[in-house]
C-alpha cells in the first residue's frame, strides 16, 4: 500500500511547477516580442528545433527599423505589443515596456484627449498631437495616429508616433525669424517713410536750386553786363574787379547746375528699359561733335551691349566720361579716346569692385584715353562730390562730374574704378551685371 506524497514533497513538485511555469512565461513573452526565433526542447528522441518564423516576421522586422514609434494596446490601454523605437522613446528597456498602462506616458494636459481617443478610435481612424512623457519625466512632443486592429485575440488599437521635437524647434526658429522679420520690415517701413522724406526735400531744394537761386546770379550777370558797356570809363580799374565778380557769378551758376544733375541722378531712377549703349553713345558724340572738332580728336566706339537702364542717365554718364577725356588731354598730344566692351565672370572681377547686384556675368563697359592721367592711390577720392586733382585755373569744372558717373552705375545695380598713371592716360572701367543672371540679395 503506496502512502501519500509527504508535505515536502508536494512542497518541492508544487515549486518545480512554479518554475516551469514563470520559464514558459518568459518564454512566451519573448515569443510575443518577437525576440526569439526558434526553440530547442528536449524530447524522448533527444533535442528537437522549433523554428517560430511565422507569416509576420517580414512585418516585425519592418515594424522595428521604423523611425517611428508603434504600439499595440488592448482595450483597458494595457501595452501588448512595442517596437524598440517607442522603447527608446519612453527611456524603458524595451522587456520592461509590454504589459505597462500607456496611460503613464500620457501628461495630465494630453489625458483627457486620449481617453476621448480611445473611447472612439474603434470607430475609425484618428490623428491628434499629443505629448509623450518618458521614464525619466522628459516630454516628447509626438504625432499620435491610431487604428483598431483584429487580432487573436480580440480587437486591439494599433499607435504609431512620430516623433515632432525637430519639427517644432524648426517651427520655433521660424516663428523667432518670422518676429525678426516683422520687427525688420517695420523698421524699413519706417527708413522707407524718412526716405521718401528726404527726397521730397530734396526734389523741393532741387527746384530751388534751379530757379530761385539762379535767378540773382542772372540779375548779376545781367547788371555786370549794363554797367561793362554803359559806365566801362568812369569804372576804369573798377572793370577788373566786376569782371572777376562775373566770372565768380558764371562758376556759381554752373555749380548749381551741376549740384542740380546730381539731385535728379540720386532721385530719379527708371532702370527698366532696355536701351542699347551704341545708340547712346552715339547720341553723346553728336552732342559733343563741336568739341571733338575743336581737339582734333579721334573717337573709336567698339560694338556695345544692349542694358536694362534709364537713357538720361546713361547718356549723362558717357558725355561725363567722354567730356573728361577731350579736357584732360596733354599738350601737343592728339587726343585717342575709345569706348569697347567684354563680359567678365564674377569670380574675375577686381577686389575692389562691389557691384550693386549680384550676378554671375558682368558686361565691362571701358572708355580709354591718352591723356594726362592720375595717380592711381586717388582713385577712390575722384568719384567724390567736389573733389578735384587739378586747380580750377587749370582745368574748368566743379568735380562733380565723376560723382554723378558713379551714382548713375549704382542705379544700374553695377559699380566703376579707374585705371591709371601720371602721363599715360586713364581707364575708366564700369560694370554692368548682365540681367539673365542677377541675384537678389
Amino acid at each position: 500500500m503506496n502512502g501519500g506524497k509527504t508535505y515536502e514533497q508536494l512542497l518541492a513538485e508544487n515549486e518545480s511547477l512554479r518554475w516551469q511555469l514563470e520559464e514558459a512565461t518568459e518564454t512566451i513573452q519573448a515569443i510575443r516580442t518577437g525576440q526569439i526565433d526558434a526553440l530547442v526542447v528536449e524530447g524522448e528522441d533527444g533535442h528537437e528545433l522549433y523554428t517560430l518564423k511565422t507569416a509576420d516576421q517580414t512585418y516585425r522586422i519592418f515594424i522595428e527599423t521604423m523611425n517611428e514609434g508603434a504600439v499595440t494596446l488592448n482595450k483597458d490601454g494595457l501595452i501588448l505589443y512595442s517596437n524598440s523605437t517607442f522603447a527608446t522613446m519612453v527611456e524603458l528597456p524595451l522587456s520592461k515596456v509590454i504589459g505597462l498602462s500607456f496611460n503613464q506616458f500620457t501628461t495630465p494636459d494630453c489625458q483627457e484627449m486620449f481617453n476621448d481617443l480611445l473611447r472612439g478610435i474603434w470607430t475609425g481612424n484618428r490623428k491628434i498631437e499629443f505629448m509623450l512623457i518618458s521614464n525619466n519625466q522628459n516630454l516628447v512632443p509626438c504625432q499620435l495616429s491610431a487604428t483598431d486592429l483584429e487580432l487573436d485575440g480580440g480587437v486591439c488599437l494599433s499607435i504609431i508616433l512620430t516623433d515632432l521635437t525637430a519639427q517644432k524647434h524648426s517651427q520655433q526658429l521660424l516663428r523667432i525669424n518670422n518676429e525678426k522679420l516683422a520687427k525688420a520690415n517695420a523698421a524699413l517701413e519706417v527708413s522707407n517713410q524718412a526716405l521718401n522724406r528726404s527726397n521730397n526735400n530734396l526734389q523741393q531744394f532741387a527746384y530751388i536750386a534751379s530757379h530761385d537761386l539762379q535767378e540773382p546770379l542772372r540779375k548779376i550777370q545781367s547788371f555786370g553786363d549794363l554797367l561793362k558797356s554803359q559806365y566801362k570809363d568812369q569804372l576804369g580799374d573798377g572793370t577788373g574787379h566786376l569782371e572777376r565778380m562775373q566770372v565768380a557769378a558764371s562758376r556759381m551758376s554752373t555749380l548749381i547746375k551741376d549740384l542740380l544733375s546730381f539731385s535728379r541722378i540720386s532721385t530719379q531712377q527708371n532702370t527698366t528699359t532696355s536701351i542699347s549703349l551704341n545708340d547712346v553713345v552715339n547720341i553723346v558724340l553728336s552732342d559733343l561733335e563741336l568739341l571733338i572738332q575743336e581737339k582734333s580728336a579721334v573717337v573709336s566706339v567698339d560694338p556695345l551691349p544692349t542694358i536694362q537702364g534709364d537713357r538720361s542717365q546713361l547718356e549723362q554718364l558717357f558725355q561725363n566720361l567722354l567730356t573728361n577725356a577731350l579736357k584732360f588731354r596733354r599738350a601737343g598730344v592728339t587726343p585717342q579716346i575709345r569706348v569697347s566692351s567684354q563680359t567678365v565672370d564674377s569670380a574675375k572681377l577686381p577686389v575692389s569692385i562691389k557691384p550693386i547686384l549680384q550676378a554671375d556675368t558682368y558686361y565691362q563697359i571701358s572708355v580709354s584715353d591718352n591723356g594726362i592721367g592720375f595717380d592711381q592711390k586717388y582713385v577712390d577720392r575722384i568719384f567724390q562730390v567736389f573733389q578735384r586733382l587739378h586747380g580750377k585755373t587749370e582745368f574748368p569744372g566743379t568735380g562733380i562730374g565723376l560723382a554723378i558717373c558713379e551714382k548713375v552705375t549704382a542705379n544700374h545695380g553695377g559699380a566703376i574704378t579707374a585705371i591709371s598713371e601720371p602721363g599715360e592716360g586713364a581707364t575708366f572701367e564700369i560694370y554692368f551685371p548682365i540681367q539673365s543672371n542677377i541675384t537678389q540679395l
